[in-house]
């Protein structure tokens, strides 16, 4: 498969969970807010708008390739914590212990994913401009992020 086709389906496929997890939330905020309130996040609405808002921006910047890194550094700000504070296997036994250490690894894997691009940009295809000819070699900094 050619590098240029792997790079546009891998950010869409990395980037998919988190706006299509976005899109729920806007569309769910009561029983998002009530599941953040259970877990005790503080400001609820300010942090499910900003939750929103570094799902969908950071998601949609990494899936079309505009400011991919800025995008995937502010998936891997929301991820962290996330990761932390919903998927807490240790605090859990038995088959839930087990369901939430395999969404915790996900998110590991996931966390994987945009590292890669944080280090190294969207790749050969972009929206704007990030096209190069040779795809082995990384981004000059500043270019195309």
């Amino acid at each position: 498969m050619p590098t240029k086709c792997c790079s546009c389906l891998g950010r869409v496929l990395l980037s998919l969970i988190f706006v299509m997890s976005a899109i729920h939330k806007i569309s769910a905020w009561n029983e998002t807010a009530e599941q953040m309130t259970r877990v005790g996040i503080p400001a609820v609405p300010l942090m499910l708008m900003g939750a929103i808002v570094f799902e969908l921006g950071g998601g949609l910047s990494v899936m079309f390739g505009v400011k991919a890194r800025l995008g995937a550094v502010l998936l891997i700000l929301f991820l962290i914590p996330t990761t932390a504070i919903f998927h807490d296997f240790w605090s859990h036994e038995g088959s839930e212990r087990q369901m939430q250490m395999i969404q915790f690894m996900k998110n590991l894997a996931i966390l994987g994913g945009l590292l890669l691009v944080a280090s190294f940009g969207p790749g050969v295809c972009c929206v704007l401009g990030g096209r190069r000819t040779d795809p082995d070699k990384p981004l000059a900094e500043g270019a195309a992020t």
